[in-house]
């Protein structure tokens, strides 16, 4: 099988959490490294190969994209998922994105795959795409797309601002749940 890395976004704790629920204090880096982890024991139960970008609650090193990139790139990576919460002033803002670098790229089918198994696990969550090359991807210079090797997306899994997105993003049950749909859609990557 073959070889992901998971880049759950953000260095957490008073490094950089990310982004804040200023009403509860939930922080981004905090989900993103659980449901990473989950993503992981999916993968490895299904024979691949996986890198965690980062593995500790604060984890000082991650600070820095170069080295995260440089850890991915070593490592030989086939496939990068970085994870993230959406943030916006507007509470009202919601769904989920998938990014990956401008043009026709190997990470589009992959962002493609992903997101399709997100959805339909997760029909509540509205996509937010861009349909104008003809696939749902947003397009972005993030550095984790362009720094790295392999084919990389970034998943905004849902708005972290938002009370009702940060609700679910708090639950254990909706965190399992994104975290096998992240795991399908990588498996119907490499399949």
């Amino acid at each position: 099988m073959g070889k992901v890395c998971l880049d759950p976004g953000h260095a957490g704790g008073s490094i950089d959490p990310g982004a804040v629920n200023k009403e509860t204090g939930l922080q981004e880096a905090a989900i993103n490294l659980s449901i990473a982890n989950q993503v992981k024991k999916y993968l490895i139960a299904a024979s691949y190969q996986v890198l965690m970008t980062r593995i500790e609650e604060e984890q000082v090193e991650t600070d820095s994209l170069e080295y995260r990139c440089e850890l991915i790139n070593n490592w030989g990576a086939e496939l990068i998922v970085s994870l993230h919460c959406n943030a916006a002033v507007n509470e009202e803002a919601n769904g989920v994105e998938i990014y990956t670098t401008p043009g026709e790229t190997a990470a589009d089918r992959a962002a493609a795959c992903i997101i399709n198994q997100v959805i339909t696990t997760l029909p509540d969550l509205k996509l937010r795409a861009d349909w104008d090359d003809g696939d749902p991807d947003k397009e972005a210079n993030f550095y984790i797309l362009r720094h790295t090797d392999a084919p990389a997306v970034l998943l905004e899994m849902a708005f972290i601002s938002n009370p009702k997105e940060a609700k679910k993003l708090a639950d254990s049950d909706w965190q399992r749940e994104m975290a096998r749909a992240v795991a399908r859609g990588i498996s119907d990557y490499f399949s």
